[in-house]
């Protein structure tokens, strides 16, 4: 193992995690679509914050579920309509 020398300032992860037999789940909230959305909304503020989707965060019932690293942030139903406070939550601190 070596240090992959790729640093970001921060981390998001999104949950797309799809579960069968119709439990409940992120991506049933529309999350893939939301993960696209944010990720575009922060690459045209600051490319040194990463956006990444990420299997099962452990909160289904309240989600779509994002993440913000290294901060511990965990935000349980996010809409599109909270992106501009992810963009201050994420690169304006």
């Amino acid at each position: 193992m070596h240090d992959a020398d790729i640093h970001y300032k921060k981390l998001i992860l999104i949950c797309v995690n799809e579960r069968e037999g119709g439990m409940e789940c992120c991506a049933q909230k529309r999350s893939v679509d939301l993960y696209h959305k944010i990720k575009v909304a922060i690459a045209a503020v600051d490319p040194e914050v990463r956006v990444s989707q990420s299997k099962c965060l452990g909160n289904c019932s309240s989600g779509v579920t994002v993440v913000i690293m290294p901060d511990d942030i965990w935000l349980g139903e996010v809409t599109e309509k909270d992106i501009p406070e992810i963009i201050k939550l994420a690169c304006e601190t």
